[in-house]
């Protein structure tokens, strides 16, 4: 029995931290920044003493929430890469990439906002852009991706992602699935008539003086 303790201890201070970051970006996302650190404790099952051990700075927390957050997204970028039909990887990194923004709504603005020094931003950035226009090329070389697509084109679709108004999270996902299912269609070569995911309700969530 002793034997196994020492793994029983890491995988229960591994479980802790994911619960905790999870918790963390949920909260980060949907209250900002100014939430408590004992309500993100609440929230992961943890006592606070458990969270502070693991993270005794609030800025600790964010930066690591937002490094795995960051590492999500490159690991999508390098699925599309890694994909053997361009086309479809391409694909899969609008929709993941879309949906993984629509899951951490307003994560990164107020990340960036308040610790602006805590992580260069910039070469992760270039790197994932780079990347994204590698694919973009050998989707266009299939002749599956329209020909005049530019990379500025993708950044708009996820200005335009990250600006989706709902009234609770899980519409919001719904909405950007459907979103990003409109922005591959209007990238193809050829458009097709693809059924779209379900569409979300969001007429109650646009403030009236946008209408």
């Amino acid at each position: 029995m002793t034997d196994h303790l020492p793994h029983t201890l890491r995988s229960d201070a591994q479980d802790n931290r994911e619960r905790i970051l999870d918790a963390a970006r949920e909260v980060f996302a949907a209250e900002g920044l100014n939430v408590p650190m004992r309500e993100i404790a609440r929230r992961a099952r943890v006592g606070p003493a458990t969270l502070y051990r693991r993270f005794p700075t609030k800025e600790l927390l964010a930066t690591e929430a937002f490094a795995d957050q960051l590492s999500a997204c490159h690991t999508i970028v390098e699925e599309g890469l890694a994909d053997p039909d361009p086309w479809h990887g391409f694909c899969l990194v609008i929709e993941k990439v879309c949906e993984l923004h629509a899951r951490s709504r307003g994560f990164t603005a107020a990340f960036m906002s308040a610790f602006p020094h805590a992580m260069d931003f910039a070469a992760g950035r270039e790197h994932t852009l780079a990347s994204v226009a590698e694919l973009a090329g050998r989707a266009k070389a299939a002749g599956r991706l329209r020909p005049d697509f530019v990379l500025d084109d993708l950044i708009l679709v996820l200005m335009a992602n990250s600006g989706i108004h709902a009234t609770s999270p899980a519409a919001r996902v719904t909405a950007s699935r459907r979103f990003a299912a409109l922005a591959v269609q209007a990238f193809r070569t050829s458009p097709q008539h693809a059924p779209l995911p379900p569409a979300a309700q969001l007429a109650a969530a646009v403030p009236h003086t946008d209408l």
